[in-house]
């Protein structure tokens, strides 16, 4: 082989090698930015619906009972809650709430003349705090009675112008406290009546037994502890049931209240409730129920989450 020929092979040999080696230390350097670059994609802020919670109820009770005490039989619930978190641990919530009789019979409510009615509206809102352990809360409702706190007939208002009974509207603060306990709940509240300066106190507890995905049962407890709540002392509704005026008990337990209901999923968002439940009146509420001391009542109720 002649040696210009040699001499070509090699030139072009180390031309490769260079030309290689020059690609290999240019792979890792970034390319050179365009001269108009695209603007970067921010990502869409999130709103303040995509955060808010929202469940709406409507519910069916054969009696009414609150906190011991009977207001009217057949009464049809609907109730709209909003819960918006301020921080991961701070939520506030509002709502309202609509609740009539379909029908109650008179001599349920103490053989008043004519058709007995009975209607509620509320508006609450509250701030709960999550410690992780328990949460905390403080809430405000406010109650409006269109037929008057004792219900009306064809003849108008019951108690008109009684100091409980025929008051038409209560402001009330509460606090609360539920824990948790696995399966188990523990419930704590204390709450100031405005209308009447009388303050309630509530414990309760419920466990959750899981039955299969869709289905659990919850059996549940409840009682109170009044001072100055709708006691009916000085109320001319006390009088009707044969206790002189005045000497109406002022301070002491309510009742105790049981039941059982049957949480079901029937949709990802939708749960139906069916319930039994049993209530006892103690001596705060036994001369003002016009129902017997031992009452047996049921009732279900449809949520929707959205």
């Amino acid at each position: 082989m002649k040696l210009t020929s040699i001499t070509s092979i090699m030139a072009k040999s180390v031309a490769t090698i260079a030309a290689l080696a020059a690609l290999n230390a240019s792979a890792g350097t970034p390319a050179p930015a365009p001269k108009n670059p695209a603007p970067p994609v921010e990502p869409a802020p999130s709103s303040l619906f995509d955060t808010i919670g929202a469940t709406l109820d409507a519910a069916y009770d054969s009696r009414y009972y609150f906190r011991g005490l009977w207001f009217a039989d057949n009464i049809i619930t609907t109730t709209l809650n909003v819960s918006v978190p301020l921080t991961d641990s701070l939520t506030w919530g509002a709502g309202a709430a609509y609740i009539s009789t379909v029908d109650t019979p008179t001599n349920a409510a103490g053989a008043l003349p004519g058709s007995f009615d009975y209607s509620e509206i509320d508006v609450f809102t509250s701030l709960s705090y999550n410690a992780g352990w328990a949460k905390f809360g403080v809430q405000y409702q406010y109650y409006f009675y269109p037929d008057s706190y004792g219900g009306s007939t064809s003849l108008g208002h019951n108690f008109a112008g009684d100091p409980e009974f025929g008051i038409k509207g209560a402001g009330e603060l509460g606090l609360t406290a539920a824990i948790p306990l696995g399966a188990a709940n523990l419930y704590f509240g204390y709450y100031y009546d405005f209308a009447v300066g009388g303050s309630y106190f509530q414990a309760g507890a419920d466990y959750t037994l899981a039955i299969n995905d869709w289905i659990s049962l919850v059996p549940a407890i409840q009682t109170g502890y009044g001072i100055d709540y709708y006691t009916g002392n000085g109320s001319v509704f006390v009088n009707n049931v044969g206790l002189p005026l005045g000497t109406a008990p002022t301070s002491g337990f309510t009742h105790l209240l049981a039941s059982l209901s049957a949480p079901m999923k029937i949709a990802k968002s939708c749960t139906f409730t069916p319930y039994v439940a049993w209530n006892h009146s103690f001596g705060l509420r036994t001369a003002l129920n016009a129902t017997t001391h031992n009452e047996v009542f049921w009732g279900a109720k449809f949520s929707v989450a959205f």
